[in-house]
C-alpha cells in the first residue's frame, strides 16, 4: 500500500492506494474537482461564504450540487461539505482506473472503497479516550463517507464544545456537513435531542472530555495505539 500526502492550496490531503497510478488517478479527480468549484463561486461568491444552505443552479459541476444537497439536509452553508466532496471525486477518480482500494483523507474528512478490512484510529485532541481506540471497516466495494468535525482540534469554524463529531454516511458530502451541523449542536446534555431524523447519516461517534456519545449503526471499536504522526496536516 502506497501513503503519499498531497496539497493544493486548501486540499490538504493523505492518499492511500495500491499504485503510483491510482495516486496521480487521486489527484486528477480532486483537482477537478477543485477547478469546477473555483469556477462556479467565481460566478457565485455567496457560496462560499454562506454559513446557511445556499441554492445553485441545476446546471452546476458535479461537486458544486453534492455540497449544496448536503449542505440543505444537515442546514449547514455548501462550504461545509467541500472537504469529503473533493475527496468524494478523488476516490471516483481511482475507481473509475480500476482501483479496488482507495482512501482519500482531507484533513480529517475520508471518502473510501475498500476490498480489505481497515483500522480508521480515533483522534479527539486533549479527550482522555483519543488516540486510543480505531473503527474497524469491513471491505466495501462503493465509496462511503467518514467525516469529522471538531471544536477543539484544527482551524475550521465550529460553535459547538465537542472535542470530535465523527459521522459515517454511503454520501461523505452528507457525513461531512452533518458532522459540521451536529458538532455545532451537540453536548452531553442535548445528544438525544439534536440527532439527525434522516436516513444519509448510519451513524455517529462523539466526543466531548470524559463524554462518548454513540447513535445508529457504528463499525467495531477496537483498543488500539494510534499513531498521531499520520494525522493529516499542512
Amino acid at each position: 500500500m502506497i501513503r503519499e500526502h498531497f496539497a493544493y492550496h486548501e486540499t490538504i490531503t493523505t492518499i492511500l492506494g495500491d499504485t503510483d497510478e491510482e495516486i496521480a488517478a487521486a489527484k486528477k479527480g480532486m483537482l477537478s474537482a477543485r477547478r469546477d468549484l473555483e469556477s462556479y463561486i467565481a460566478s457565485d461568491p455567496f457560496f462560499q461564504l454562506s454559513y446557511e444552505p445556499v441554492p445553485v443552479r441545476e446546471d452546476a459541476p458535479e461537486v458544486v450540487l453534492r455540497m449544496a444537497d448536503a449542505g440543505f439536509e444537515a442546514g449547514t452553508g455548501p462550504m461545509a461539505a467541500v472537504a469529503a466532496a473533493i475527496a468524494w471525486a478523488g476516490a471516483e477518480e481511482m475507481q473509475d482506473f480500476g482501483a479496488s482500494f482507495g482512501l482519500i483523507d482531507n484533513g480529517g474528512d475520508i471518502a473510501f472503497f475498500s476490498d480489505r478490512v481497515l483500522s480508521v484510529g480515533i483522534h479527539a485532541g486533549t479527550a482522555p479516550s483519543s488516540d486510543k481506540f480505531a473503527f474497524v471497516l469491513p471491505p466495501q466495494k462503493t465509496i462511503s463517507g467518514i467525516c469529522t468535525s471538531s471544536a477543539t482540534v484544527g482551524p475550521s469554524i465550529s460553535f459547538g464544545i465537542c472535542d470530535a463529531v465523527v459521522c459515517f454516511a454511503e454520501n461523505p458530502a452528507k457525513a461531512d456537513a452533518w458532522a459540521t451541523s451536529l458538532c455545532n449542536r451537540i453536548t452531553p446534555e442535548t445528544f438525544s435531542e439534536v440527532l439527525p431524523r434522516t436516513s444519509a447519516l448510519r451513524g455517529v461517534y462523539a466526543v466531548a472530555g470524559d463524554w462518548i456519545g454513540r447513535w445508529g449503526t457504528l463499525p467495531e471499536i477496537r483498543p488500539a495505539k494510534v499513531d498521531t504522526g499520520l494525522i493529516t496536516k499542512g
